[in-house]
């Protein structure tokens, strides 16, 4: 009985975070309200709080959920097998890809990523710490088969995701779309990445 109590309480969060998702691509996160939520799902707004406590929670929630997309494609090279360079290359390009499709076309997603950075910074964090954990990965697999020289795995991933920052955080693709200036191609980032990690001879 307990398990199936569960089971309908995580379903009912998951379809509160599926609607929330939707409103918010659709009218934006300010002007989306619990009230807009609950009548979608035929519930009341008092309902919707009892397994979110604030519109806040169900951003947050949202937020995780569409990071957590990233990061399972950002994981999956990790386990891929085959050489580190092509791997690390194809994850970096895949996590700029996903990021510009999702939230930089999307001016409401956008929206709510620029929220997210306000309000929910460690929500944010915790994708960036997930993201650079997975990089690390793919640089200690490489240390390994020879192919890099990075005597200190986690600070190469750490300057690896620093330095990507640019191809990486939503709002700074879009400034690099709307305002163009200097700015070295993801390709040309990528192949100056892989000389520092080059094994010297």
């Amino acid at each position: 009985m307990t398990l199936t109590v569960e089971h309908t309480e995580t379903d009912t969060r998951e379809r509160i975070l599926e609607v929330a998702e939707r409103l918010f691509r659709q009218i934006g996160y300010q002007k989306t309200t619990v009230g807009d939520i609950a009548k979608e799902l035929h519930m009341s707004p008092a309902n919707v709080y009892r397994f979110f406590d604030s519109k806040k929670a169900i951003h947050e929630g949202v937020a995780r959920a569409l990071m957590g997309e990233v990061e399972v494609a950002a994981k999956a090279f990790v386990a891929k097998p085959g050489p580190a360079t092509p791997r690390l290359r194809e994850l970096l390009t895949t996590i700029h890809r996903m990021n510009s499709e999702r939230f930089v076309g999307d001016s409401k997603l956008h929206e709510m990523v620029e929220i997210a950075m306000q309000e929910s910074w460690e929500v944010c964090v915790a994708h960036m710490q997930t993201i650079v954990e997975s990089i690390a990965g793919v640089v200690a697999q490489g240390v390994a088969s020879g192919e890099f020289d990075a005597p200190d795995v986690p600070a190469a991933a750490l300057c690896i995701c620093q330095g990507m920052l640019g191809y990486f955080h939503p709002q700074m693709i879009a400034q690099a779309i709307n305002f163009p200036k200097p700015h070295a191609e993801i390709e040309q980032m990528i192949d100056f990445m892989l000389v520092g990690l080059s094994v010297r001879k």
